[in-house]
């Protein structure tokens, strides 16, 4: 039975519907199950650097001596700016995985998964310049409604780790576009609509994040924003140069530009220092993040209804669409 899209497919999604799809449950347990193979890959990868910053940090050494078991992994996992950026530099893994499974398993090649060639750079810069002005526009809100404050730190930055940081966010928004958007959104299109695919992507992706410290409803719902917004900027733009650019600089300006936690994670030293009111917390999401308050709820919406309205790039002018 043949169906138009609300949205036109670009080349790098028609190209996939040339490959064997499966139903929606299949395509949902292969995402499981090419997730917690990630997982293991990045675990087992992480454990050697892990076991020297151990040995070598004297401030992990003091904490080991107390003895206390939730202290250590509580140092591990959230009060040390080196793990915190080694773990962005692992999500590597989140790129290769699905690549390799995508290659030998799906038999899809590269460019199904967004890696377009043409004009990437240029997309990529583009996204970077998006991402730093929608995210400023939800840190503008927030001033605007007395949620927030911004403010020159009062401490000295340390630059150099601000660019190791910086180039931890590039590896981690591309890694996170080509599992949920790249991988899994594309597979899912192969069968069904595109709004179909939007939404379930947008859903698993957001239900990744349901671990992270100080989740709460509304961001849970700014997160499945984020994934439609950036399923349907992928769909527009062809290709995933630009939404990953968005996803990093996102990321990357809410840490270490505005000072404000990345999903309830701090990333260390920042340009800019935020406060947040704490009258404001509807607004500025209070221990999330700015991500679990309506500033950027507003900007997501806004960003989904204009990106819609976007022509698509690398559609063709007549393609014939099968579904299921």
């Amino acid at each position: 039975m043949n169906k138009k899209d609300i949205f036109k497919r670009p080349e790098c999604i028609l190209d996939a519907q040339r490959t064997k799809p499966h139903n929606l449950i299949v395509e949902i347990l292969i995402f499981i199950a090419v997730f917690i193979v990630t997982e293991i890959v990045v675990a087992l990868a992480s454990i050697i650097p892990s076991i020297i910053f151990m040995f070598t940090s004297s401030d992990f050494m003091a904490v080991a001596q107390t003895g206390d078991a939730g202290q250590i992994a509580a140092y591990l996992t959230e009060d040390s700016d080196f793990m915190t950026v080694l773990s962005l530099f692992f999500t590597a893994f989140e790129i290769l995985v699905p690549v390799i499974y995508c290659r030998t398993i799906e038999k899809r090649g590269i460019t199904t998964m967004g890696f377009v060639k043409k004009n990437w750079l240029g997309e990529y810069a583009v996204g970077l310049l998006v991402g730093l002005v929608i995210f400023s526009a939800a840190v503008g809100i927030g001033v605007l409604t007395g949620a927030l404050e911004v403010s020159l730190p009062a401490k000295g930055i340390d630059y150099l780790w601000i660019a190791i940081v910086f180039l931890g966010f590039l590896v981690q928004g591309m890694a996170e576009e080509v599992m949920c958007r790249g991988y899994f959104m594309v597979s899912i299109s192969r069968k069904y609509s595109l709004p179909v695919a939007i939404i379930v992507s947008a859903l698993v992706f957001a239900a990744l994040h349901l671990g992270n410290d100080g989740m709460a409803p509304l961001a849970f719902v700014n997160i499945f924003l984020f994934g439609v917004f950036a399923a349907i900027y992928f769909i527009k733009r062809g290709s995933i140069w630009g939404i990953a650019a968005i996803h990093s600089i996102w990321n990357f300006a809410q840490g270490n530009i505005y000072g404000i936690k990345v999903s309830g994670m701090d990333t260390g030293d920042s340009f800019l220092s935020t406060v947040f009111n704490e009258s404001g917390e509807l607004f500025n999401g209070g221990a999330f993040g700015l991500e679990g308050g309506l500033c950027v709820t507003i900007v997501l919406v806004v960003g989904i209804i204009a990106v819609s309205f976007l022509k698509g790039k690398n559609v063709p002018a007549a393609v014939e669409i099968k579904e299921s």
